[in-house]
């Protein structure tokens, strides 16, 4: 087979999962300017036609043996939707760079996971769209761009085919591979209608602001036909719809108010091997121009050559209109929404299936562990840090994290009855099952919310706290309000009750309690042999909060909290303790759209503190938001940081911070100047 290699230095890849559509990117090494195929990596190597199919590469014995050859720099991963994360990954910890066939996850979440393996190798990755770096997209982006069709107002679009015959062994119909069409096919029209509505506002892409979503469900419980309808901040509504078990028409129509564009196929662009592609104008008054692309090189090609030169650069991702980080996380996001609005959860995304790590690995403690300490009653030392998660959507999506936590020396764990109507506690008890590890965890269990702040409510909820958790007991419990038309007796009774029935297994107390209240509680406790509250969960942080984020919060930042924490020697679980993002560049001073963070935290005093922090963060080489979290943990009295981060970035960055030793000087110059 002829090669049009030109470059003296060929990127040297490697392929993992020799299937068909590896073969179609084999063409591309052929055909490609920057590549070339050295090597495969097949779990069946001895498979007839397999060197025929793949000829002068090495055929490796497995995945990882392809990965651990030295003469591969880069690899592209083929394997079925459910492989895609765990070697990509794989393939970063071995410094390899990647090009994953879409989608380059499962999820937004997996995604996330990958770019941040690549982030700390140096290496590149990317998401094989190959109808994204073909030229004809390109001329389609300028096209709307330059208001050939005047103003955009509605994108159409689809990719929809009928398998022969319904097989559940099937890749596009089998449960276990993640099959159906959204991910598979549908993945295309969307990211089509997020690439032509960032061109009509003159950005590379433009994410949805909303999703609305319908789908069949087969027998084997995948997406048979889809649609959805996209609306974008810009008023633009896409349609998009797919299907493997439907013929559509595949054309693309992007509405505007001077006429229309019609691509048939936009995918497949001028053809596999090249040719010349048709993008149809038809005007307001009915005339048609056709704008022809015409392109001697193979349709895969183009995606070689794209991650090639990336990769010779220096560069760790696709520029537009490729798929650059930004956009392919975007575009995740999106079918996340669709799938979720239509009901779509892989049986291998359930805790009951989904038992080892995004790496396909047992979950195991790392090398590095976060530091621990032994509050008063808690039966095992707990990390420094307690880990607070209620954004996650799913099992699959919070896992990631939670796995995480767990191998960094992680096992305080936050929760509380009202998170996500009780879907954070329902992650977490699957999460401890599916590991194992609920007698190694420290859990936080919180109940009696506003409105419902009354002493008969804590057993009630506490009883569907723990069938969440799959556990017959929290270590540590908080109120999460408090209620000051209710003497502090009756509360301290309610809770002593869960204590003595083994309910509650460590310190239980209030969140949001004022002093006022705490001193009673513990009086009360006291005079009557019962258990005292013995933890808080107040706001703490460098920046003070001058009024309630929420209603009923309450901030134990000031002197008088101080003294008082360091008086009883109390720990406080402390929440917002980073300010909320105030110590971030994204919150100083200019920040002054944010209704939250101006109302909350913009005064003289915290902006000196900030700026103190800034400073010695240019000292120690960090960053303010570090030093933030360096200061809470510094004080003379425990203080139990609770971080909420989304992704592993966020929470390797937050546990970056744990190992800086604030003197008192340092923590009273920062508070005080």
């Amino acid at each position: 087979m002829a090669t049009s290699q030109t470059s003296p230095n060929p990127v040297r890849w490697g392929i993992i999962g020799p299937g068909g559509i590896a073969k179609a990117f084999r063409d591309g090494l052929t055909h490609s300017k920057t590549g070339k195929l050295v090597a495969i990596g097949s779990r069946n190597p001895g498979k007839a036609g397999l060197a025929e199919d793949f000829p002068g590469a090495r055929i490796h014995d497995g995945y990882q043996a392809l990965l651990d050859d030295a003469d591969v720099e880069a690899v592209y991963i083929a394997t079925p939707h459910p492989g895609h994360a765990e070697w990509a990954i794989k393939a970063a910890e071995a410094g390899k760079h990647v090009l994953v066939e879409k989608p380059l996850g499962l999820t937004a979440y997996e995604a996330e996971a990958i770019f941040h393996a690549h982030r700390k190798a140096g290496t590149f990755a990317g998401e094989a769209f190959m109808y994204r770096v073909h030229p004809q997209t390109k001329r389609l982006y300028d096209l709307v761009a330059s208001g050939t069709i005047g103003e955009v107002r509605a994108i159409k679009s689809s990719f929809g085919f009928a398998m022969p015959k319904f097989d559940p062994e099937h890749r596009l119909y089998a449960n276990d591979l993640a099959g159906g069409g959204i991910l598979d096919v549908g993945c295309y029209p969307v990211s089509m209608s997020r690439l032509i509505a960032g061109a009509a506002s003159g950005k590379p892409f433009l994410d949805p602001v909303q999703v609305q979503g319908s789908a069949h469900l087969g027998q084997s419980g995948v997406d048979e036909w889809a649609a959805a309808l996209l609306t974008f901040p810009n008023d633009i509504i896409a349609e998009v719809s797919c299907s493997v078990s439907l013929a559509q028409d595949n054309v693309l129509r992007i509405l505007g108010t001077k006429g229309r564009i019609e691509v048939a196929d936009f995918w497949f662009a001028g053809g596999k091997q090249g040719g010349t592609g048709e993008i149809r104008i038809v005007r307001a008054d009915g005339s048609v121009e056709l704008v022809e692309v015409a392109e001697s090189g193979w349709l895969y090609s183009f995606e070689v050559d794209a991650a090639g030169e990336a990769i010779r650069a220096g560069e760790q991702q696709l520029a537009s209109p490729g798929m650059s980080w930004g956009d392919t996380l975007g575009n995740l996001r999106t079918l996340d929404k669709w799938r979720a609005s239509v009901g779509l959860v892989f049986d291998i995304e359930k805790a009951s299936r989904k038992t080892t790590t995004i790496k396909g690995a047992k979950l195991a403690r790392g090398p590095k562990s976060i530091p621990k300490r032994q509050l008063p009653g808690v039966s095992q030392p707990t990390s420094v840090a307690a880990l607070g998660f209620e954004f996650f959507p799913d099992f699959a999506s919070a896992s990631v994290l939670l796995d995480a936590f767990h191998e960094a020396g992680g096992n305080l764990f936050d929760t509380a009855y009202i998170y996500a109507g009780g879907k954070t506690e329902k992650i977490l008890g699957d999460w401890l099952t599916s590991r194992g590890v609920r007698n190694e965890s420290v859990v936080i269990g919180k109940g009696a919310h506003s409105p419902l702040v009354y002493p008969d409510v804590i057993g009630k909820q506490l009883t569907e706290t723990l069938d969440r958790l799959k556990t017959d007991h929290v270590d540590i419990y908080f109120m999460h309000r408090d209620n000051p038309d209710v003497p502090v007796s009756e509360f301290v009774d309610a809770m002593d009750a869960e204590v003595k029935a083994g309910r509650i297994r460590g310190p239980f107390g209030g969140s949001n309690w004022t002093r006022e209240r705490m001193d009673a509680a513990i009086a009360y406790a006291e005079k009557t042999g019962k258990q005292k509250p013995g933890a808080l969960s107040n706001n703490f942080s460098l920046a003070e909060m001058l009024d309630p984020i929420w209603a009923g919060c309450v901030a134990a930042s000031d002197d008088e909290w101080k003294a008082w924490l360091n008086q009883r020697q109390i720990p406080n679980f402390a929440w917002s303790s980073q300010g909320r993002g105030f110590f971030t560049d994204r919150a100083g001073r200019d920040k002054r759209d944010d209704e939250e963070i101006v109302r909350v935290w913009y005064s003289e005093k915290n902006f000196e503190r900030r700026d103190r922090a800034i400073e010695l963060a240019g000292k120690l080489g960090r960053e303010p938001i570090h030093i933030a979290l360096a200061y809470v943990l510094a004080q003379p009295f425990p203080v139990v940081p609770l971080i909420g981060p989304r992704t592993l970035a966020e929470l390797e960055d937050s546990l970056s911070a744990l190992d800086i030793q604030l003197t008192p000087e340092q923590v009273t110059w920062l508070d005080r100047g």
